[in-house]
């Protein structure tokens, strides 16, 4: 199992927490690595989330929560 996390793109406030703004894969859904898995946003930075690793993702997030910098927001097996 690989876990995904919310990118740190503050090192200035590394407890500053953003927004999970879009999912490019569902739930239950393969996906490989590198493939753009995930939009987060932090403040008016938006970054692009890419699989760590191939398999199965599973979401623990959903779209338009906040999330901690650093927080697990999905796992692939």
């Amino acid at each position: 199992m690989t876990d995904l996390h919310f990118p740190q793109l503050s090192a200035e406030r590394p407890d500053a927490t953003g927004v999970l703004a879009t999912w490019y894969a569902a739930d239950g859904d393969a996906v490989a690595e590198g493939q753009l898995v995930a939009e987060v946003q932090l403040d008016k930075v938006d970054a692009e989330v890419l699989a760590p690793a191939s398999g199965t993702i599973r979401l623990l997030v959903p779209e338009g929560e906040e999330v901690a910098q650093g927080s697990r927001i999905a796992e692939i097996t």
